[in-house]
Parts: C-alpha cells; sequence; structure tokens
C-alpha cells in the first residue's frame, strides 16, 4: 500500500497540476500520461474539437494483450468556476488530502488505474481507455469507440470506468440530450420602439418548458425509481449574449440538459421541447451524448465489482463516457472519492482513498483475466 500511495499521490499531483479544462487543449496532460506508461503499446487518436482545439484520447495495453479488464478515465475537468485558491496548485496538506480543479473528477482516479495497470503482473491483460471532453461532448470516448483499431485488436471483456464512486459500484445512470433553443429579434435602442426583444418569445417558450419540467416531477410513468432522484433532470440555462439593458436583444439563448435513465422514453419531452419551439418560432438544435448504459444487478460484471468491494451495485443520476463506450464492451462505474466533490471550488480528495483502490483495481483486473 505505501508504494501504491506514494505512487498514485505523485502522479496525481502532477496531472493537477495541468490545465485541462474543456475548453484547452489537453496535450499537455495526455503526454504527462504516456510517459507514466512506459512499456505500454499506445495508440494516440488526435482530433480537434468542436471550436478547432487540438484533442488527444489514448488507448493503451501491453503487448499481446486480449480480453481482460478495461480501465477508463477521463483528463478534462469543467471550469474554475468560484474557486478563490489556485485550481492547479496540487496542494498536498499534511494529512494527504490533495487541492486542485479534476483531483476528484478525476485525474486522482485516473492516477489510481495508471498505478494499478502498471503493478499488474505481465501476463495479465489490462487496457486503458482515456479520454477527455467527458465533461462536454463525450468526444474522446466517442473517437475511441469510432477510431481505435487497438480496442478492436484487444477485445476487452470488461470496462470499469473510474469515475468518483466512493468504490461502490454503479451497474447504470443516465445519459443526456442538450436542446440549444434561439430566439431572434431585431436589435435597436430600446427607447425608440424600432426594435423587437428576443427574450419576449423566449419567456412564453420557457413558460411551457417549465410544464414540462413540473411533469417530469409528478408524473410516475415518466419517473424511474431505480434512481435517486427518480425524476429526470431538465435543466435550462439562459443566455442574452452579452447585451446591455438599453438594447433590444437580438438574440436569446436557452440551453436545455435533458438527463433521463434507460428505463425512460425521452419521446414524449422531445415532441414538447419541439412543439413548442414552433409555437413560438424558437430553433431548436440537438445534441445527444448517446444512450443511457444500464446492466441489470446479476450481470455478470456487476456482480464480480459488488462481490469484490463488498457494496451492493447502485444507478447514478449522472453521466458518464459509459453511454458511448457501452458499444466496445460491458461498462460499471467503479472509483476512488466522493462525487460531491465533484464540479465544486475548493475540490479535494483523499490520497489514502486513492491508494486503497490500486489494489481493488488489480483484484479485478485478475479476476477478469
Amino acid at each position: 500500500m505505501t508504494d501504491h500511495l506514494a505512487a498514485v499521490t505523485d502522479l496525481a499531483r502532477g496531472l493537477v497540476s495541468l490545465d485541462s479544462r474543456s475548453f484547452v487543449s489537453n496535450l499537455p496532460v495526455a503526454d504527462r500520461v504516456e510517459a507514466a506508461l512506459a512499456g505500454f503499446e499506445i495508440e494516440r487518436l488526435d482530433y480537434a474539437d468542436q471550436a478547432g482545439v487540438a484533442k488527444r484520447a489514448l488507448v493503451a495495453t501491453r503487448a499481446g494483450a486480449s480480453g481482460g479488464a478495461a480501465f477508463s478515465a477521463h483528463m478534462d475537468t469543467v471550469p474554475d468556476t468560484g474557486w478563490q485558491d489556485d485550481p492547479w496548485s496540487a496542494r498536498l496538506d499534511a494529512d494527504g488530502v490533495l487541492h486542485g480543479l479534476g483531483s476528484t473528477d478525476m485525474k486522482g482516479p485516473l492516477a489510481a488505474i495508471i498505478v494499478a495497470a502498471r503493478a499488474l503482473p505481465t501476463h495479465v491483460p489490462v487496457t486503458l481507455l482515456i479520454t477527455t471532453d467527458e465533461e462536454t461532448t463525450k468526444q474522446g470516448a466517442r473517437e475511441i469507440v469510432e477510431r481505435s483499431a487497438l480496442v478492436r485488436r484487444v477485445k476487452p471483456a470488461g470496462i470499469l470506468i473510474a469515475e468518483p464512486t466512493s468504490m461502490a459500484p454503479v451497474r447504470g445512470h443516465r445519459a443526456h440530450i442538450n436542446f440549444t433553443c434561439v430566439a431572434t429579434g431585431v436589435q435597436a435602442h430600446s427607447s425608440t420602439g424600432r426594435g423587437r426583444n428576443a427574450n419576449w418569445d423566449l419567456i412564453a417558450f420557457l413558460a411551457e418548458m417549465r410544464a414540462v419540467f413540473d411533469r417530469l416531477r409528478s408524473d410516475a410513468l415518466l419517473q424511474d425509481p431505480a434512481y435517486d432522484p427518480p425524476f429526470s433532470d431538465f435543466n435550462p440555462v439562459i443566455d442574452n449574449h452579452g447585451t446591455a439593458i438599453n438594447v433590444t436583444v437580438p438574440k436569446a439563448t436557452a440551453r436545455i440538459k435533458f438527463r433521463y435513465s434507460a428505463r425512460i422514453d425521452p419521446a414524449p419531452v422531445l415532441a414538447a421541447v419541439h412543439e413548442a419551439a414552433s409555437r413560438h418560432g424558437i430553433a431548436v438544435t440537438e445534441a445527444r451524448e448517446g444512450e443511457p448504459p444500464e446492466l441489470p444487478a446479476d450481470h455478470p460484471l456487476v456482480r464480480l465489482c459488488a462481490e469484490t468491494v463488498r457494496v451492493a451495485p447502485r444507478t447514478a443520476p449522472y453521466g458518464t463516457d459509459g453511454s458511448q463506450l457501452q458499444a466496445l464492451a460491458p461498462c460499471v462505474v467503479l472509483g476512488p472519492g466522493d462525487i460531491a466533490e465533484a464540479h465544486t471550488p475548493g475540490e479535494k480528495v483523499s490520497t489514502a482513498e486513492l491508494g486503497a483502490a490500486v489494489p481493488v483495481f488489480i483484484r479485478l483486473a485478475e479476476r477478469l483475466a
């Protein structure tokens, strides 16, 4: 444990110290990850994101590996919203708590799976699926699914996604559809009466979206009791694109994240959004991250994880790269750290938890071999 703790702490600090917010290039982090995987066969999947920013996903394995476990984690983080301290300080307290953006979600767990993979005997097959843009579009995972020759050659038997679950196995989670809803007006000085404020159309549309929000929380047919909370997320964010208060708004945008589980049919929500948009002259586009992944509680991979960690499997209301990676092999989400720390200003993780996860990942890889 001491050796694992020192190794995972050193690697996690190095990763946290590098800025890899989703809107910047992750190449420095990818280089650091690759350096930590000396002796592994590595496939680089380079691409440009929607803004033209250079990104890289990595697939790594030992030469000749076939089947067995795949470990997955992502390199990107959310923005540093609300941080008062240096988000990339990688400060380590005397009690072993690591501070910094992404320490829990999920550079600490990423370090743990790398250390576990390095510690495995060479005859035990293991593959690493290291993604980016998980916090936004899931494009890194999609690049692996669509382009990786290495993962197709290895054909892993199961994928462990090391998101922070406090080492409880998550057998299923929600996936999202992002709606971008745009109202168009006419810009003018607001005192002249010659403009048309796009917000009035958007407000009328959002009033109907509030009814969708209320229905998701009241209609049992649109709820899944296997999840906490049982109702789907339907969260709007509004943007007037910097318009001044004395100008009629020429463009008003609402972005709505709709998260749903495998049991929920999204068709009624899709219909409600598009029908309301048509009534109010709103242009709508959709971005889907994939289908919600969910394995039954008696699935062999779920049982193996539950038996190894001695914790009953559960579901989660958030999403992961599993919505894409499930196309390659069955997925269970299992990793150190508390999801309540994720996306918070002052994010931190116990390095003891990271170190304790390493032998668990090793046992799971050995049992999946």
